[in-house]
């Protein structure tokens, strides 16, 4: 037994001595004294006052006067401290809440308009685990009101709105009134704490969420739980709960705090600012109903003749992109569309993608017609650039008997054939890099869907053709068993994802020009879409769906422009023609130039001019 263990248990004694020995009203004063002092120690030392309750719990198991003992403590203590834990339900349009009478904190959140995975009704949290607790000074020392027991006050408005006023008293003169306001039709309350009796000018809250399981797969559900802030001074970040995580911020007031799971969020802005913050996080769990928990201590400066209150708000509900936009509060950087080194791509989504998502499911409500009909207008964006790409290399395929005799000509003499190269391809008037700027502008487009088509609310649970969660995989066939690098299941978006890239590469293939001195090129577009195979057998139905879909737009679109619209005899004439001009070298040319003769200077044996 340590040190706090031996002290406890000797207090435990000395009260049930005083019990005994004083009369009723003297007991009453002293043990409101005791109880007082109890709760500061266990500010100090949590683990001895965890210890007293566990010994606490075998003598009152064992012996009929510590029953009695704690009957009168219950009674001698005020209606803070002296209460039976009871629910509270509220519900508005969008949310059904129950309230906690002892802690005054909501204990569960059903989002009513979404179901898990599975169907059921969808709680972002519920049950143990949860609690939103501020630190009250109490008599020199502390207590959380996640141990008071508040008598509420409920007031329906005109409006639909409903207020609750928790209040518990703590004797003396000191109450603490916790106050809700839940609008009819919203997912974000108010939240103000009002202390009375109790100056102070710095409050410290503790904020615990638990958050379930509610989709198809928990390892991904897992992999996609971060805890976002946001500054006073409009920055934001995040980290991904990999694991146990610790955070602390003290760099500033933070406006905002949120846990996130991938399609749900809970929020909680203080509109005077968090002067600190400690976050601890983990994914670690044996519980698979649980997705992750977060516990956060808090520090809320107060300012001079706030009359000891704290405003807060409070957002439980979806990561919904077009909801985020309205409260104007930087929540929609919660919804990841590009981060990292790929950050810039969320401009794309936001200034280009997400308008035409928007647009198109105004009036139409199948979520897959409506990414077939973004990859035509993306494609039909960008057909100028796709054309010239083909015709560029179509003027490669015209030149290709021309650059094969220049091979032919100097052999092994690689910076040689090089210069003659250029010097053809530039009185020709043909620019080898002519067929990248396509590709360069489609790679945005590309990782911009990457990150949007996971993420966007809109696509969950979404069916199409035989998807029937568009932001989750399409599974056809589970094996029972894990194959290493693949999954557990077969992905039939992904297949034909995986199919049609082949396609596309053997039809590229015969249209484009070959480097006989870089094998390895000849086949890396065959191996690479087995390599993202295993990769993308776990991502979205509407991710290898788009991929599949833009993959045969672009083999319908090769064999159109190739067979109506590129001409090679013409281009070969009008290549032959431009031979006969004069032709000014560009400045890259002429710099691409010197640099081949100067390596060919270098490569001269010795003596030789």
């Amino acid at each position: 037994m340590d040190r706090n263990s031996i002290i406890g248990f000797a207090l435990i004694i000395l009260l049930v001595i005083t019990y005994v020995f004083y009369n009723q009203h003297e007991q009453k004063v002293y043990l409101e004294q005791k109880r007082a002092d109890s709760i500061a120690d266990a500010r100090i030392h949590p683990k001895a006052i965890v210890d007293t309750v566990a010994l606490n719990k075998k003598v009152a198991a064992n012996t009929a006067a510590t029953d009695s003992l704690n009957d009168s403590l219950r009674k001698s203590m005020p209606p803070a401290f002296n209460g039976q834990s009871q629910t509270l339900k509220i519900e508005n349009k969008k949310l059904v809440l129950e309230f906690n009478t002892k802690g005054a904190f909501p204990s569960s959140a059903e989002i009513k308009a979404y179901k898990t995975y599975g169907q059921d009704p969808l709680y972002l949290f519920k049950g143990m685990g949860n609690q939103l607790a501020a630190i009250l000074p109490v008599n020199n020392g502390a207590v959380s009101t996640a141990d008071l027991y508040f008598t509420p006050t409920v007031t329906n408005e005109p409006t639909g709105d409903q207020t609750i006023d928790f209040m518990a008293d703590l004797g003396n003169g000191k109450k603490v009134d916790i106050i809700y306001s839940i609008p009819a039709d919203d997912y974000l309350m108010q939240c103000n704490i009002h202390l009375t009796g109790m100056p102070v000018s710095a409050l410290t809250m503790n904020w615990q969420m638990t958050g379930l399981h509610t989709e198809k797969d928990i390892t991904n559900e897992r992999a996609n739980c971060q805890v976002y802030y946001h500054y006073k001074n409009d920055n934001d970040d995040y980290f991904t709960i990999r694991g146990d995580e610790r955070k602390t911020l003290s760099d500033g007031a933070v406006s905002w705090i949120g846990f996130r799971k991938q399609y749900f969020s809970s929020i909680l802005v203080a509109n005077d600012g968090f002067s600190k913050a400690d976050i601890s996080a983990t994914s670690k769990l044996q519980d698979s109903g649980i997705a992750a928990k977060v516990s956060t201590n808090m520090d809320i400066a107060l300012k001079p003749g706030n009359d000891e209150s704290v405003s807060l708000k409070w957002y439980i509900g979806p990561n919904d992109y077009k909801t985020f936009k309205v409260y104007k509060m930087s929540f929609d950087e919660m919804v990841p569309l590009g981060y990292g080194m790929m950050a810039f791509v969320k401009y794309v989504n936001k200034g280009l993608l997400i308008p035409i998502f928007y647009f198109l499911s105004s009036f139409i409500t199948n979520y897959g017609i409506i990414i077939m009909l973004m990859t035509l207008i993306i494609r039909l964006i960008l057909s100028f650039f796709t054309y010239k790409s083909y015709l560029s290399a179509a003027k490669m395929r015209v030149l290709k008997p021309e650059i094969d005799a220049l091979r032919a000509q100097y052999g092994d003499d690689q910076q040689k054939f090089g210069m003659e190269q250029m010097k053809l391809y530039r009185t020709a008037g043909v620019n080898p890099l002519g067929g990248c700027l396509p590709t360069l502008f489609q790679i945005p487009i590309l990782f911009a869907m990457y990150y949007m088509f996971p993420n966007f609310l809109e696509f969950r649970q979404k069916p199409f053709l035989w998807a029937h969660d568009l932001s989750t995989y399409d599974s056809i066939y589970n094996f029972g068993f894990n194959i290493p690098f693949y999954g557990d299941h077969i992905s039939l978006f992904t297949l034909l994802m995986t199919a049609t890239s082949l396609w596309l590469a053997v039809y590229n293939r015969n249209m484009t020009t070959q480097d006989p001195n870089n094998p390895a090129l000849k086949y890396m577009p065959f191996i690479f879409p087995f390599m993202l195979l295993g990769v993308f057998n776990k991502m979205a139905a509407a991710l290898t769906f788009y991929y599949t879909f833009s993959n045969i737009i672009s083999i319908a679109m090769q064999f159109v422009i190739q067979k109506y619209f590129i001409n090679e005899k013409a281009i070969h004439a009008q290549l032959q023609e431009n031979k006969n001009k004069p032709a000014a070298p560009s400045k890259w040319a002429q710099k691409l130039e010197q640099i081949q003769k100067a390596q060919q200077e270098k490569a001269k044996p010795a003596g030789k001019k």
